[in-house]
């Protein structure tokens, strides 16, 4: 089996080394991300989990001192809010400022990952270059040969050139199955920053304390 596959990239061409150099650095743009994605999925549970207790006892400034402390992008959105409220009592400002939180966690959760298309698409097209060059090279070489030896040396060199495109291919669909693993895991962070925020929003305004400037500021109105 290792002898085949070795067999198969010598055959390849010199395009077979392009080819596993993208697919090298997408595998690991996509480890490095898998990582930082699951990493910020266990961060912003353990954070949620610490902030619930401290907003149901209106410790407001616990949930601002957790969240400087903490990398976990659901802390910031949530401090945000809190801070906020200490400035307004309008559940729309409140809810406006969490909003702003979570439009500034999404590039973070987002970065690079993009880049894993772009590199399945160069690993096409370097194998489509690949064969396409490796067809110039056959037909010239068969130009020049016996007539005898023509059609096997050109179905020998045709059989070389597409190993290119293969291989392409074979480093493309990995890319993308990994860019689209990788956006369903994005997007699910982000539903359950959108969806804690909710949460911890409704804990603030169902708060004696900023009901009670909720209402009074809407009796002012």
């Amino acid at each position: 089996m290792l002898n085949n596959v070795v067999s198969f990239f010598q055959n390849g061409g010199p395009y077979m080394y392009p080819i596993a150099l993208v697919l090298v650095v997408g595998l690991a743009l996509a480890i490095e991300r898998w990582l930082f994605l699951t990493h910020a999925k266990m961060s912003n549970r353990r954070t949620f989990d610490r902030i619930l207790p401290l907003l149901r006892k209106k410790d407001y400034s616990g949930v601002i001192d957790l969240a400087r402390n903490s990398k976990a992008p659901i802390g910031r959105i949530v401090a945000s809010g809190v801070a906020r409220m200490q400035q307004t009592p309008r559940r729309d400002d409140i809810e406006y400022a969490m909003e702003e939180g979570v439009m500034e966690a999404v590039p973070r959760l987002e970065k690079r990952t993009h880049y894993l298309a772009t590199l399945a698409n160069i690993a096409t097209l370097l194998g489509l270059l690949g064969t396409i060059m490796g067809l110039i090279a056959a037909f010239t070489a068969v130009a020049n040969a016996d007539p005898t030896e023509k059609a096997t040396l050109l179905s020998q060199s045709i059989s070389v050139a597409m190993n290119t495109t293969a291989f392409g291919l074979m480093a493309a669909i990995p890319l993308l199955l990994l860019h689209a693993t990788l956006q369903n895991k994005t997007t699910e962070i982000v539903d359950s920053l959108e969806m804690a925020g909710v949460k911890c929003l409704n804990i603030m305004s169902s708060g004696n304390a900023f009901g009670s400037r909720t209402r009074q500021a809407d009796a002012v109105k």
